[in-house]
Order: structure tokens, then sequence, then C-alpha cells
């Protein structure tokens, strides 16, 4: 059996395959020799591990590695910024616990960075790849798609806009503030009515 031959979209207690052939992997479960799907989603066949699993819609997010996640800047150090993951971009709930990640000065931006103050500022929202899940959360925000994806003033606490060169600047007192900001499409963070902007 292959992921084509298994039903596009499963319901809790569909068939999907014999105990004899495969492991019950995440969203499914064996009873008596059969493996069945556990929740709405769809399912699919790991040819590695021979593992049936089913990947939820709508599931509670679980930060892997890899993931694109959005996260708060929470306090900077001399060494790295500790945030609060809230939502990934591949599902529209927000990650459970509000969990605290990291990201170390070495992983912030491609090349040497003097100071984190010069990359980001207490409360930016930042868009960041996953590159240790566990036992702590670990980010990097070194790839031009990554970066702050909207930052507020440090004087006045407005919404910062982009200015032509690349810099950012205050609507309301005309402060201007420098960022490691994400470049590209940008994923549209669960919530937002549109893609963030800074």
């Amino acid at each position: 059996m292959t992921t084509t031959d298994l039903p596009k979209i499963a319901l809790p207690g569909d068939y999907l395959g014999p105990a004899e052939e495969f492991l019950p992997g995440r969203g499914a479960y064996e009873n008596r020799g059969r493996i069945y799907a556990s929740l709405l989603g769809t399912p699919s066949v790991d040819p590695r591990d021979r593992t049936v699993s089913v990947d939820p819609f709508n599931g509670v997010p679980d930060v892997q590695e890899g993931d694109l996640v959005f996260a708060r800047i929470d306090e900077l150090k001399s060494a790295m910024a500790i945030c609060t993951v809230v939502a990934t971009t591949k599902s529209p709930r927000g990650v459970p616990g509000a969990p605290e990640g990291t990201i170390h000065i070495s992983k912030a931006k491609e090349g040497y960075t003097e100071s984190l103050a010069d990359v980001f500022a207490v409360g930016d929202i930042v868009l960041a790849r996953v590159i240790q899940p566990r036992p702590s959360i670990k980010l990097t925000t070194g790839a031009a798609n990554l970066g702050v994806v909207s930052a507020r003033c440090q004087v006045c606490h407005a919404l910062l806009a982009r200015t032509p060169r690349g810099g950012l600047v205050c609507p309301r007192c005309g402060h201007e503030e420098s960022r490691k900001m994400a470049k590209g499409d940008l994923p549209k963070m669960p919530g937002a009515d549109g893609p963030p902007s800074a």
C-alpha cells in the first residue's frame, strides 16, 4: 500500500490498512490487527518506517524542525534573543502554551552581528525557522526571507513603515530605525487579515 491507495480524507474510525504490513503513526491506532484513523485529516504512508499516519486538518500545532514560526521578541541579551513562539505558518491555530524560543546571535542574520539590538527590538514579531524543537526551541532568522515582519517605534510605539531604502520610519513621530527585515512573499500570520508588514 502507498499513499495513493489511501482515501484523500480520513474520518475517525476509517480503516487505513492491516497491522501485519504497517504500524500506526500519529493520528492512527491499531485494533484487532487493523489500523484506523483517530482523527479527521489526510492519511499518508511513510515508506521508511512503514507507518500510516493522519495529518489533522485543524489540529493543535506541534513545532517541528524546519517549521516556519512567528515569534515575539521578549528580551535581548548579549548573545541571544528570547522570544515566545506564537504561531506556525502551517496551522491557523496558535501554538498552545506559548513556548519560549531563542535566537542565538550567530543565527540572527548572515555574517557578523555586533549586537542583537541592531537586528531586533523587544516587541518585534519575527518569522523564523525552527532548527531544534526539543528540549528547547532554537530558531534562526539568517535567511533573507526570515526576520522581522512587524515592528513598533521605540519612541511612540506606533507600527513602523518600510522606507524605499529598506529602513523603517515611524509615520507618527518620524523616528527612523533599522532591523533585519524579512524579504519576499511573506506567509499570513494566523489571526491577521493580510500578510504581516512592518
